[in-house]
């Protein structure tokens, strides 16, 4: 798997990202800067008004299908993912990171707007979609579709399940010295309790968890940074200086480990790109495809640009990572488990709150964690449904689901992170073709929504005077 990894992240692969971002950034006018003040109101300005029933094909409410594809963004990516992006690719990485989800702000919202765009009714009478959906129907290449089908099913069991249990795992077995094993076995068991209730269920636990598990986070982590405030000059100078790093001289960290893992982590914290928050956000209760791309915008720039920024500066301003003993322990080949990860972050957290952060950094990454496996869950039924109608096929997968939980708890981390990120290069290149070949179709979905927009506004406003 590391040869692999290496393959697709060391060439072209996160260049890939940045384009995709970049064309749909450019094609949109830079929307998602410029147009902050309207998927501001789209987003978080609907949740303090009433809104009207869209079609009655939604499975889930706008806020539920943001807040399950949240649940299963934010969580391991955020807290351990960053941690390990740091400590291989540079405090660099976290510039990289950020300037991939300002990009992937916008292919996130291309994403959504071709999901509802292309989604179709189930059995059941609600909306299913998704890349599948918008490769078979809106480029009409339905291998492409199965295609991805089959690497969707592989990631969650790979990115959306191993990396999510082994931080669940490794956390609780740092901070209360829980056995790996057990630890999998009652995860595996919760987690499909959870999927027994499908889309209706795991968007009511999403509902209910993420906001409040969030707001935990955001808030213990800005105090940890304003305590050490004094260092936020220096690390960002840290940042921005690794960013560029034209060579990794005498060993050190260059500018590509840094892009490397920087865009690496930052997909792994949005999936904008990947395309499986797209098949939450098509069960949505929504008409207009582009009205669910502005909470695709709004997903990224919570995931990434808000908790993953938290943890960044967390680790760089408390002095738990250093970058020369860092790259000692990596050019030596002992990295201890203690050194990236979630207990990196959680060693932030801990010069703040003493014995306690450990407890915040494992409360707020079990519950992620646990969020995450549950979307990644509904993701991979979703995919086999969209391959097969065969009972046996969705029993395989629900036997082998809890199974991998039960593996990725006990797995070895690093060699869970290189299993991560050859999956997710896979599963991103049908995936970013579709979008880069979509995207006229996607960016006159969104110009013709605003003009819409601003010619209803305009009529009330006459309408009133």
């Amino acid at each position: 798997m590391r040869i692999l990894a290496q393959a697709l992240w060391g060439g072209v692969l996160p260049a890939a990202f940045l384009f995709t971002g970049l064309w749909y950034s450019l094609g949109s006018g830079f929307f998602q800067l410029f147009g902050l003040p309207v998927w501001w109101r789209e987003t978080v300005g609907t949740l303090f008004r009433p809104r009207e029933k869209a079609s009655g094909g939604g499975a889930v409410t706008q806020f539920q299908a943001l807040t399950t594809a949240l649940g299963a963004t934010i969580g391991t990516g955020s807290i351990a993912g960053v941690a390990a992006a740091i400590f291989y690719g540079g405090p660099g990485a976290v510039f990289w990171m950020w300037v991939s989800a300002f990009l992937s702000m916008m292919t996130g919202c291309g994403e959504k707007i071709l999901a509802v765009r292309h989604r179709e009714k189930g059995p059941d009478g609600k909306w299913r979609g998704g890349p599948m959906q918008y490769m078979s129907k809106g480029l009409q290449l339905p291998w492409l579709g199965k295609l991805f089908a089959v690497l969707c099913v592989a990631e969650t069991l790979a990115g959306g399940n191993l990396a999510q249990a082994n931080s669940i795992a490794s956390s609780l077995q740092e901070t209360i010295g829980a056995s790996p094993l057990p630890v999998g076995v009652v995860t595996a068991v919760l987690v499909m309790i959870a999927l027994a209730g499908g889309i209706k269920r795991v968007g009511k636990l999403s509902e209910r968890l993420t906001p409040i598990m969030a707001i935990v986070y955001i808030l213990c982590g800005g105090a940890v940074i304003i305590a050490h405030a004094q260092q936020i000059p220096a690390a960002m100078e840290e940042i921005l200086s690794c960013a560029f790093a034209p060579r990794a001289a005498a060993g050190g960290y260059g500018m590509w480990m840094a892009l490397r893992y920087g865009v690496a982590r930052s997909v792994f914290t949005n999936e904008a790109g990947l395309g499986m928050s797209a098949i939450a956000h098509a069960a949505a209760d929504v008409e207009e495809p582009a009205e669910e791309g502005m909470w695709g915008i709004f997903e990224v720039f919570v995931a990434t640009l808000v908790v993953c920024t938290v943890t960044a500066l967390v680790i760089l301003t408390t002095g738990v990572y250093t970058p020369e003993a860092a790259l000692e322990m990596i050019h030596s080949g002992t990295v201890p488990q203690d050194a990236l990860g979630a207990p990196l972050t959680a060693a932030g957290f801990c010069t703040l709150f003493g014995g306690a952060g450990n407890w915040i950094v494992s409360l707020c990454l079990v519950l992620f964690a646990y969020t995450s496996l549950v979307g990644s869950g509904y993701y991979g039924r979703r995919a086999i449904e969209s391959l097969t109608d065969s009972k046996l096929a969705l029993g395989a997968y629900h036997l082998l689901f809890p199974a991998c939980i039960l593996l990725g708890a006990a797995g070895d981390l690093t060699k869970v992170w290189e299993t991560v990120d050859a999956v997710n290069g896979m599963l991103a290149i049908p995936n970013l073709a579709a979008l880069l070949l979509l995207s006229p179709e996607a960016l006159w979905l969104l110009k013709s929504w605003l003009m819409r927009r601003e010619a209803k506004s305009q009529n009330e406003m006459d309408t009133s005077l």
